[in-house]
């Protein structure tokens, strides 16, 4: 049973008999069960017991709770308290907000807030454009969901999907140094949600739209484009489309072809941004919306590069066309 490194990972606090071959036991018994033992400490040591902490991953929550079971089975072991790592982790929230300034004196608070404040958002007043530069907004992000379509969990809702969102925020800190939040809207409408996201845009310099369902996610993004002055970025069409593209030119390299020079047939769910990626490049892409419920058939065909899509093909609202070169099967 493979274990893995940190998503299943758990950390027991053990009693034992004041024996330390016991710790060899222990780890030999998390072992045995398909566990890896990444940490051992030995917390406090008595005349009567002592306190040890270990520390494994798992494969799943089915084998933490085995490997729970098996270190307990240890003679002379008491399980005292598991805990799981990736849960404390999210304990109170991964991210926060942290002043810029300091804010030690009266000076300090005059500046920052009122009265000296007011002379900043007047001059914002008379000069909108100066907002991005005395403000937050020019490097703020907001990482809007609506909980429809979260990672491969389904339509769990905004408040389950806050940490993930979370999770998105700290990427744009940790990677670019970005100042992003996660709005979590309690709608799925798509009225709604564009409405929702156009009022709350002032205060951001771009918005991520994030785990929203299709095809409801096309239009949204779509009208946010046409009706706000900001970035509207997909992440689910725009973040897969740029990998693709620059997977695909990765590999290109290691077979000395040019992106122009190949042809590229997609086939299955593949949305709009995605191929609309490989015609601005350059590269001619033959065929999309290709199988079974495309075109009530099977087909083979010859070319460099072949993406399989997933099962929303009519979804991007581009039309889908038949390639002559393709020769269905009989």
């Amino acid at each position: 049973m493979a274990a893995t490194a940190s998503s299943y990972s758990i950390t027991m606090r053990l009693y034992t008999a004041p024996d330390h071959g016991v710790v060899g036991a222990v780890a030999t018994a998390i072992s045995a069960n398909g566990g890896v033992v990444t940490a051992i400490d030995v917390t406090e040591s008595r005349h009567d017991r002592l306190v040890v902490d270990v520390t494994c991953s798992a494969s799943d929550a089915s084998h933490s709770q085995d490997l729970v079971a098996a270190v307990d089975a240890v003679g002379g072991v008491t399980v005292h308290k598991v805990s799981d790592r990736t849960f404390l982790l999210h304990l109170g929230g991964k991210i926060e907000v942290t002043s810029k300034v300091p804010l030690r004196t009266r000076d300090d608070l005059s500046m920052a807030y009122t009265p000296g404040v007011g002379r900043v958002s007047m001059a914002i007043y008379e000069n909108p454009e100066d907002v991005r530069k005395l403000t937050i907004k020019g490097n703020s992000v907001a990482v809007v969901t609506d909980g429809s379509a979260v990672l491969g969990l389904g339509n769990i809702g905004p408040g389950a999907a806050l940490p993930v969102m979370e999770g998105k925020a700290a990427l744009f800190k940790r990677f670019a140094d970005i100042d992003a939040w996660p709005i979590c809207l309690a709608t799925q409408d798509t009225d709604e949600i564009v409405k929702a996201v156009e009022m709350i845009a002032p205060g951001f310099g771009g918005i991520n739209l994030e785990d929203i369902a299709a095809p409801r996610c096309f239009e949204i993004e779509r009208r946010l484009r046409e009706s706000l002055d900001i970035p509207v970025f997909h992440d689910d069409q725009h973040g897969t489309a740029i990998v693709v593209l620059a997977a695909l030119t990765n590999a290109l390299r290691c077979v000395r072809k040019e992106l122009t020079d190949v042809r590229i047939v997609v086939s299955g769910g593949f949305d709009a941004e995605r191929v609309q990626d490989f015609e601005d490049e350059g590269a001619p892409v033959d065929a999309y919306g290709i199988g079974s419920a495309a075109y009530g058939g099977s087909y083979h065909f010859t070319a460099d590069v072949v993406q399989l899509g997933g099962k929303h093909e009519a979804r991007s609202g581009r039309k889908m066309r038949p390639n002559p070169k393709l020769e269905r099967v009989k």
